[in-house]
């Protein structure tokens, strides 16, 4: 699932494509993808784009009459910017934005039809479709804190929580922890002082980093490869391969359709958390789907 260096990165390279641009049209392909219904669709023909936002995981197009273009790419929902006027071939091509010299389109892999688009109008609306989590970049330590112990759960749970921080899943999550050399079990109550700033400090380098690493490959070209599993990533995705840190194997947690991978010497203390138990522990404490997880929402 694209996050928040992801989105930023689709951001980037969209702002000097369509900002300021007419919006000629959008064409959906699926039907499942639009989520609202009033404005109808039609209400941003010919529009020009003013701005575009990042709300957690989502993408939002803003335009002219205070309308905006909500797109969350979920699991398997990827952009790609093609000649204008491209054809919307294939079962996987859901939509196409439209501008004069170009087209934004939308494809998701798969069977399951998880990518969304909403049209709503007004700063109000466009809110109530945020989950709530704060920008760590715009908080202090204080203030990442109190998110994060609003509910004493799991760290991995906890950083992934969209109520709790703006933008974070499955894959920066794993490396946030190992970079904070804690476990993704411990509980966000039973920190130390010093621990809390190690994993405030590994949250934001982390995600800055990898912005960073993005929008500069973003310079040279729209994002077409945008994935989860980073052959340069510490330890996601790198199950059995050595730990950057330590060289010991990267090890792994699975639960429902999730996986947590971590570092067992510079994370754990040595100790395997693959177990029955660990799995019961996990399944009180995560959604058992992603969808229920990005379903969440502040209260």
């Amino acid at each position: 699932m694209p996050e928040l260096p992801d989105v930023e990165a689709y951001l980037g390279a969209l702002r000097p494509r369509i900002v300021g641009q007419p919006l000629e049209r959008v064409r959906v392909a699926n039907p499942f993808l639009l989520r609202t219904a009033d404005p109808p669709l039609s209400a941003v023909d010919g529009h020009v784009v003013r701005e575009l936002r990042r709300v957690g995981k989502r993408i939002a197009i803003g335009l002219e009459g205070d309308l905006w273009l909500v797109l969350h790419l979920m699991i398997a929902g990827r952009l790609h910017w093609r000649a204008a006027g491209a054809k919307l071939a294939g079962r996987n091509a859901l939509a196409a934005f439209d501008v004069p010299h170009g087209s934004l389109v939308l494809t998701e892999a798969g069977s399951k039809r998880r990518a969304s688009l909403h049209l709503v109008r007004g700063e109000d609306a466009l809110r109530a479709l945020d989950p709530g989590g704060i920008d760590v970049f715009a908080a202090d330590l204080a203030a990442f804190r109190a998110a994060l112990t609003r509910e004493n759960r799991t760290l991995k749970r906890a950083l992934t929580d969209p109520r709790f921080l703006s933008g974070i899943g499955n894959a920066y999550s794993d490396e946030i922890l190992h970079a904070a050399r804690l476990s993704p079990i411990a509980l966000t109550r039973s920190l130390s002082e010093a621990e809390w700033q190690r994993l405030y400090d590994a949250t934001r380098e982390t995600l800055r980093a990898w912005t960073e690493k993005f929008n500069a490959e973003a310079e040279h070209g729209f994002p077409e490869k945008v994935t989860a599993f980073r052959e340069d990533m510490a330890v996601h995705g790198r199950y059995g391969k050595p730990c950057p840190r330590c060289h010991d194997p990267v090890q792994r947690i699975r639960y429902a359709d999730n996986e947590t991978n971590y570092c067992a010497r510079c994370q754990t203390g040595g100790k395997l958390l693959a177990d029955r138990g660990l799995s019961r522990l996990l399944g009180t404490d995560w959604p058992r789907t992603l969808d229920e997880l990005e379903a969440l929402k502040r209260r």
